[in-house]
């Protein structure tokens, strides 16, 4: 199956839908989005079968589908980045069918008990969470850089159309025939998708890690490089913000529906659904909002919509009015997350990009898994009305940070692979496992650029400690004004050679020529390597001296 778009079939270039003229992309989206509708279908289905339980027991639907991804989603992002994305999604596919498949049989013999039903739910979050960072981490294969933004938007209207088609269709499913048949359908639903993804034959070659690199090794990278990318870590903390207080509407949307609204399993799925269809209706209203409210605005504006959303629904009682107001926390949902989605897609490099981005379905999903037990606890003990309020507060409040720790821009951010090092001229070939490597750096500066130099090696040093040093250290010499010595630690030789050649970007070489201008006239940086004196790489000298030994004994 080839990502090839002839030129009549496509779309015009600012058009949302572009990216539908890539016939993957295209193709993996409408089997996601019968995939989606199943799994809406399956939990209407499972909340459905506790909501005579306690609230607790409840929301705990939410947490047993929502922290596996707390418990996976690193380990699963570093296969994603070490593995072919591909396989990746499909193992996590087939994984789901067996699990959907024995939910069903359970349901269909009557013997599906509270407890076999969150454990059944929690190894389908495992699924959930071992294809998430892959599933994310494919899409700039699948379309352009500049299309990523409307493919995240599209990919919220696939998340949001399901949500207005599964619970309805599994609520009424529910009442007339029993939940196994949902469960059955959310089983044959992933078949759609390992069907493309095996047709899917990769036109890119995925970025390779660090040679011999370990999991805990590559689990450090990953969390090093979002440490020092401040342009990710705010894209997180956006995420932080918002979460809490939104899953309050999906964690105690059961319970509006049963106790406040007087409402059956139908009624729960036509809730949802309403939301779905705001989200929908949203896709086409968004770049409109976006270009009037600007990114942070638009951030803005979608917590304090799901904030009133969630005030009004605190106090109503009529049904009809319920749906009525759950249709713009539909578009609030996905103005939100498309703009969280798109900003980290374009910020992340391809050698760690299944990391990073399973660092924030971590936060994504681990917030809500957190926080649904917290709500329930909170409607058994405080009531309802008390805890969507506080829920709204909390977005109030996350409106409000938006001015103190608005998103960066993407303007100078350029993650494409950049391998721009030369090189390094040794005498002997250390193995990748040798280590740690001291780089050192010597600049000549001139004393009149020296406030400079060293504000220019702040963007420097974060480059360094992304891609893989340990330490970092800017030193100007006693004896010589002029002369810099910049020093990094490195743990491995396989580690600084990736540094070479998978793991610079565009940014850093950027980073890197805007200090280099600062230098002294005709002069370069001067680079050299140390090695461990005493645990460090044989070389020649002590090679021979081996040989000697060997050849004696």
């Amino acid at each position: 199956m080839s990502t090839a778009v002839s030129p009549k079939d496509r779309p015009r270039p600012n058009s949302a839908w572009t990216p539908f003229a890539a016939r993957v992309f295209r193709a993996l989206w409408i089997a996601q989005l019968v995939s989606n509708i199943g799994s809406w279908m399956q939990t209407v289905g499972a909340q459905w079968l506790l909501v005579g339980q306690d609230a607790a027991l409840v929301t705990l639907v939410q947490t047993a589908s929502s922290l596996p991804v707390v418990l996976l989603a690193l380990p699963s992002g570093v296969l994603a980045d070490r593995y072919d994305r591909r396989r990746v999604l499909l193992a996590a596919q087939f994984a789901m069918l067996a699990i959907s498949s024995v939910l069903t049989v359970l349901a269909f013999a009557d013997e599906l008990t509270p407890g076999l039903l969150l454990s059944l739910t929690f190894l389908l979050g495992c699924g959930t969470a071992l294809m998430g960072p892959a599933w994310q981490a494919i899409q700039p294969e699948l379309v352009e850089r500049s299309q990523l933004g409307q493919a995240a938007a599209l990919g919220g209207v696939n998340m949001n159309l399901a949500r207005a088609l599964g619970p309805a269709v599994g609520g009424a499913v529910v009442a007339a025939a029993g939940a196994g048949w949902v469960f059955a359908f959310n089983a044959a639903s992933y078949l759609g998708i390992a069907a493309v993804l095996t047709l899917w034959k990769r036109p890119l070659a995925q970025a390779p890690t660090a040679e011999g690199e370990k999991l805990l090794t590559a689990l450090h990278a990953g969390r090093r490089y979002v440490w020092y990318a401040p342009g990710v870590r705010r894209v997180l903390l956006r995420t932080v913000l918002f979460i809490p207080g939104a899953a309050a509407l999906w964690s105690l949307l059961p319970l509006v529906a049963s106790r406040s609204l007087g409402l059956g399993s139908g009624g729960y799925g036509l809730l949802l659904g309403a939301v779905g269809v705001g989200a929908v209706g949203g896709a086409f209203v968004l770049p409109a909002v976006r270009r009037a409210l600007g990114v942070n605005g638009t951030l803005a504006a979608g917590a304090l919509v799901f904030a009133g959303v969630l005030a009004v629904l605190a106090t109503v009682r009529i049904p009809w009015l319920a749906v009525v107001v759950l249709l713009p926390a539909g578009l609030a949902w996905i103005g939100v997350l498309s703009i969280l989605n798109a900003a980290l897609q374009t910020r992340l490099p391809g050698w760690v990009r299944a990391r990073g981005l399973a660092v924030y379905l971590l936060v994504f999903q681990g917030g809500q898994a957190l926080a649904a037990p917290v709500w329930g606890a909170l409607a058994d003990g405080l009531g309802l009305t008390v805890s969507l309020l506080v829920g709204s507060g909390l977005l109030v409040a996350g409106a409000v940070s938006v001015r103190r720790w608005p998103l960066h821009g993407t303007d100078a951010i350029d993650p494409t692979l950049s391998d721009h090092w030369p090189v390094p001229p040794l005498v002997f070939e250390p193995g990748p496992a040798d280590g740690p490597v001291l780089v050192s750096v010597v600049y000549r500066v001139d004393p009149g650029n020296r406030a400079a130099f060293t504000d220019c090696m702040d963007d420097v040093a974060r480059s360094r400690r992304r891609t893989g040093a340990l330490t970092w250290g800017l030193y100007q010499d006693g004896n010589d004004p002029e002369r810099f010595i910049e020093n990094y630690l490195v743990a491995s030789w396989g580690e600084h050679l990736a540094q070479h050649h998978s793991r610079l970007t565009a940014t850093d070489r950027r980073y890197e020529e805007r200090a280099r201008r600062l230098l002294v006239k005709g002069t370069a940086p001067e680079v050299t390597h140390a090695f461990d004196a005493v645990a460090g790489p044989v070389v020649p000298e002590r090679q021979e001296t081996a040989d000697a030994m060997n050849t004696s004994g």
